[in-house]
């Protein structure tokens, strides 16, 4: 029974197993079955990854090394506007014959499975805080108060279109409402010095 599921990012090895010297190239173009990366920029499921790579065959295993080609979809960091930013990333990892402390990697069914590898080197790639090029970083907050001339009557403080519902409100002065200081003094003196 065989140790793995074929996917998109499976390369044939056969031909140059244990055969060290000997090396094979080739241009890949995968579909991105799962989307790579969590962050603002990801590269989304359905996403073609361009890849090239060398494959050769050395007494340890297969060295593999390659170059990725992508396009990340998402939002930047400081206003949220939809953008895309193209992601060029290198790779180079050995796939060992036998499972050992020393490698991450092996050589399954005569087989190389990139995904870990390419998923590790375009998930890094990808910024933190994505921004545009020409983004408009200034913003236009309104005039505020000058604090100079916030005691003068002639100063009228600008209100916030959103709170304009709200001018017509005003605090409660019912003095129906529950008064507790009576009640509080009742309770710190106690019944007797009530009387007196």
């Amino acid at each position: 029974m065989s140790r793995f599921i074929k996917t998109p990012y499976m390369v044939n090895v056969r031909d140059i197993v244990n055969r060290p010297g000997e090396m094979r190239e080739h241009d890949l173009t995968i579909v991105v079955p799962e989307h790579l990366g969590e962050g603002l920029l990801q590269v989304r499921e359905g996403q073609e990854l361009h890849v090239h790579v060398r494959l050769e065959s050395v007494h340890e295993g297969i060295l593999v090394t390659g170059d990725v080609e992508t396009i990340a979809e998402g939002h930047t960091a400081r206003t949220l506007t939809e953008m895309q930013q193209t992601i060029e990333v290198e790779f180079q990892e050995l796939f060992a014959y036998s499972l050992d402390e020393a490698f991450d990697y092996q050589v399954l069914d005569d087989h190389v499975d990139l995904e870990p590898v390419i998923r590790d080197a375009v998930v890094l790639e990808l910024p933190f805080q994505p921004e545009l090029p020409d983004e408009q970083l200034d913003f236009e907050l309104g005039s505020g108060i000058s604090l100079v001339l916030s005691d003068s009557e002639d100063t009228t403080p600008e209100v916030d279109a959103r709170w304009a519902a709200l001018a017509g409100f005003e605090a409660s002065t019912d003095s129906s409402a529950g008064d507790t200081t009576t009640d509080t003094v009742k309770a710190e003196n106690g019944p007797d010095q009530e009387k007196s």
